[in-house]
């Protein structure tokens, strides 16, 4: 399905921004919550934490959706999956907006979630064979720049939505959405003869299993963890410790949506040119930005400016830590690669726990960016692990791998 050059690599095909605008809508649902949390929790009569477990609901969602659908689908051309998960996610947005309670949200957010993550894993599969080699974490920055223009355009247009015209109002945006993003797909990405799998899924598992590629999925969880622990209750954060009006939260996320996009294109640049030194530089940053946010909670300009930093250093770190993972599970991308999206919605699930827990159980919402810390920082350690292993491995190999040298002695 590669349809690149080393000449046409210079430009990025039409179907990638196809697949960025699949992951637009994608992303638009899967954030667009955050900002209906007070509204949501209000009209079905739950509790703010209550009304945060549908996210985790979500993620979780993806989490179990994602190696099921790889799996059921591996057989199928690339662009059938694509378009059959989009026409799942419209319709489970659908569902979303026609709810009549908490329980039926639930429900159709768990739906809609089991999209999610073999749409990005098959597409960022698709995105790295459209370019060259030398472009690849690009191609998958790119891809993911819908899901960063989602929370600079959607997840803020979505939070003005619900508090003008109710939280369902939103949901009925994100279906249209759905509907354009389907055409979009249908339209532009290249037809593909061949199933996704490569080898029999007996094979890919193993492949999945390699250590390396569980080190990969682990520091997803992580560093996601301690983002969507933050960022998950931001809106209470800025509106009941910050002190800005319920209006002023729309405004504020356009700006961590500018840091995301700002984050993830430096990101794949920065994997593209030396992956290891990638990974680990933007974990780290990660967490310092966390860590010095607990600082300024008070500080209402400081506030918008960490926010921002925010979704930079989050986002900063998606295509190293997918590029990683595609790197280390040969054979088995497709399913690698829905396993990685799915390990960041874990995170998800993650964070939106824990900091639930913090705010009903614990030391209470101020402590939020600190606790929040403290998990990138483990994927960060987890980060410097695999790659010591990763040297060690090509170290005492009899036979080293050219290739795997060579990554090695770029780090």
């Amino acid at each position: 399905m590669n349809t690149s050059s080393p000449a046409s690599s210079k430009r990025f095909p039409i179907a990638l921004y196809a697949l960025t605008a699949g992951a637009f809508g994608i992303g638009t649902t899967e954030f667009v919550i955050m900002g209906l949390l007070m509204q949501v929790a209000a009209d079905l009569h739950v509790s703010i934490a209550a009304a945060g477990l549908l996210i985790s609901g979500y993620a979780l969602g993806v989490f179990i959706g994602a190696p099921l659908l790889t799996a059921a689908t591996s057989r199928m051309p690339r662009k059938a999956v694509l378009v059959a998960l989009m026409v799942i996610f419209t319709l489970g947005n659908l569902a979303c907006a026609l709810a009549p309670n908490y329980t039926m949200l639930m429900i159709a957010r768990v739906v809609t979630s089991l999209a999610h993550g073999t749409f990005f894993g098959v597409g960022a599969v698709v995105a790295t064979g459209l370019v060259a080699e030398d472009r690849k974490a690009s191609a998958i920055s790119i891809m993911f720049t819908g899901l960063t223009v989602a929370t600079l355009l959607g997840v803020p247009a979505g939070a003005w939505l619900g508090l003008h015209y109710g939280w369902r109002a939103t949901f009925w945006a994100v279906t249209a959405i759905g509907v354009i993003a389907t055409v979009v797909i249908a339209t532009l990405v290249p037809k593909d003869r061949s199933g996704a799998a490569t080898m029999a899924f007996r094979e890919e598992i193993k492949a999945v299993v390699r250590p390396q590629v569980l080190l990969g999925l682990l520091m997803t969880v992580l560093g996601f963890g301690g983002m969507f622990t933050v960022y998950t209750y931001i809106q209470p954060l800025l509106t009941e410790v910050a002190g800005f009006a319920d209006a002023a939260v729309s405004p504020i996320l356009l700006v961590f949506g500018v840091g995301m996009i700002v984050g993830n294109l430096l990101g794949g640049k920065f994997a593209d040119r030396r992956l290891m030194p990638a990974l680990i530089g933007t974990l780290l940053a990660l967490t310092v930005v966390m860590g010095l946010m607990t600082f300024v909670l008070h500080s209402q300009w400081a506030m918008v400016l960490f926010v921002g930093l925010l979704g930079a250093a989050a986002f900063a770190t998606v295509s190293p830590l997918q590029l990683w993972v595609l790197q280390k599970a040969t054979g088995a991308q497709s399913l690698a690669s829905s396993l990685n999206i799915g390990a960041f919605n874990l995170g998800n699930a993650f964070g939106a726990w824990l900091g639930g827990v913090v705010i009903m159980h614990g030391p209470g919402l101020e402590a939020l960016p600190w606790v929040a810390a403290l998990v990138p920082l483990s994927a960060f350690l987890v980060a410097l692990w695999a790659i010591a292993l990763e040297r060690r491995q090509a170290s005492s190999a009899p036979f080293p791998d050219p290739a795997l040298v060579g990554q090695c002695e770029k780090a």
